[in-house]
């Protein structure tokens, strides 16, 4: 069942991400006159699952999930059309039309996607507030575990002051990301502020070891079952453990370093139990581990408990506006980074680089709207960059031809657009093999 949900989401977002950002071709097209003839969800090679032909325009969907089409008359596209062009030009085709006018038809494509994500994000702000913990209440720093984090020199207790020379103002789940596209990472430490640089392979070595989170915030050490083998059976579930061997455990990585000292011993602890302070007896394991099951608290249990306070933000539709908006451009300047770094090969990001599945394994395996409309907002934003590269095929590379003819006033020959599309067709191919080739290669591997 989790995999049909994950699917279902998957499918449903590329869908709605694919569909929108071909009417916003459409649109213009029909706008300026322009014959429209195919409007596909999916590639029809060779056939389609379905089809309908409304008026000038046959709409359908292909049997090949990589994306979708619009095939607008006279215009050099991946259908490669000779015949069509070889006949005199027509009022109705592409070919036919301003310059200005082409240029916004090929435009519109990306233009949808990034008002899609924006006003996702204002709707989200609007239907689900916000919820984080302020930073300057993080007052024993963060929970590392991320051994790539330790590597390059963080450890737990440090506090997240800046980034960049970006003040982090408060914890929420945008901190990983900034720190991976950062270069200079800011903490405090035991008081003092010292800065960390970021290795420039930071991303590669992300991915040869266990996918602990970045940081995370310290939590208590609850325990949620004591199994009928424990050798603690004083203990009991719902317990949480508030110090060993007299030494103050106020967080579960404390409590792990405690157990790790003391192994095959049996020390003193007190333990948190129906809102009292109960001591008792701890059995420490030869591996230092006491055999029992813990589980994390949810953040309101946790603020109940004193650990954090909470600040949860409720906004009106007009706060939404211009929360969604800063949301929204954060994103796709977080998103210009990781291409910049993809391009870097000082950085080894591409390595990383994934396909369809990477795309798939994003998705929860329960439903979320929450979660389903942040991760499409993402993928839209994403989308409409990756159309925008000055690549042959792209939507980039024929608003790249389409600018120098305006400047120049000189439009490029039929034949070297063709040539270009091919190029550009060889190179999306090639990126697209790439691409899916990492998601087997880590399949395989398991890294």
């Amino acid at each position: 069942m989790e995999i049909v949900i994950k699917l279902s989401q998957f499918l449903l977002s590329l869908s709605l991400l694919i569909i929108l950002h071909e009417l916003g071709h459409f649109i213009p097209a029909k706008l300026f006159k322009t014959r429209v003839e195919k409007f596909y969800l999916f590639f029809d090679v060779k056939y389609s699952l379905l089809k309908k032909k409304i008026g000038e325009t046959e709409y359908g969907i292909g049997w090949l999930p990589l994306g979708g089409y619009v095939k607008i008359s006279g215009m050099i596209d991946e259908s490669m059309d000779k015949e069509q062009m070889a006949l005199p030009p027509q009022p109705w085709e592409f070919r036919s039309k301003p310059a200005w006018q082409r240029l916004i038809i090929m435009l519109g494509g990306v233009t949808v996607n990034f008002i899609l994500a924006f006003m996702i994000y204002i709707g989200m702000a609007f239907a689900y507030g916000d919820s984080y913990i302020a930073n300057a209440d993080m007052k024993d720093g963060l929970l590392i575990e991320n051994q790539a984090m330790i590597n390059a020199g963080f450890k737990s207790g440090d506090k997240i002051v800046a980034v960049d020379g970006e003040k982090i103002v408060r914890f929420d789940k945008e901190i990983s990301s900034k720190i991976v596209l950062g270069k200079e990472v800011v903490i405090e430490r035991n008081g003092l502020e010292q800065t960390i640089k970021i290795p420039n392979d930071f991303v590669d070595q992300l991915s040869k070891f266990e996918k602990a989170p970045l940081v995370a915030i310290r939590i208590p050490f609850a325990i949620t079952e004591v199994p009928a083998e424990s050798l603690n059976k004083e203990l009991k579930a719902k317990d949480i453990i508030l110090s060993l061997n007299g030494q103050k455990t106020k967080y579960l990585d404390e409590v792990k370093s405690v157990l790790e000292k003391n192994k095959n011993k049996t020390i003193p602890a007190v333990v948190l139990r129906d809102q009292k302070e109960v001591p008792i007896n701890i059995v420490v394991s030869n591996i230092g581990k006491m055999g029992v099951s813990i589980g994390g608290l949810g953040l309101e249990t946790l603020e109940k408990l004193g650990y954090y306070k909470i600040t949860h933000q409720k906004y009106s539709f007009m706060e939404s506006i211009p929360f969604g908006i800063q949301k929204g451009k954060d994103q796709l300047v977080g998103y210009g980074k990781q291409l910049k770094m993809i391009f870097n090969p000082e950085t080894k990001a591409y390595k990383q680089v994934g396909g369809f599945k990477a795309i798939f394994d994003i998705f929860p395996s329960s439903w979320s709207w929450e979660v389903f409309w942040s991760i499409t907002a993402i993928l839209s934003i994403m989308l409409g960059v990756m159309n925008l590269l000055p690549i042959p095929a792209l939507d980039g590379g024929h608003v790249m031809f389409l600018l120098f003819e305006i400047v120049s006033g000189k439009k490029p020959s039929d034949k070297f657009l063709e040539n270009a599309q091919m190029v550009g067709f060889v190179l999306l191919i090639s990126l697209l093999l790439f691409a899916n080739g990492n998601d087997i290669y880590k399949a395989i591997v398991g890294k």
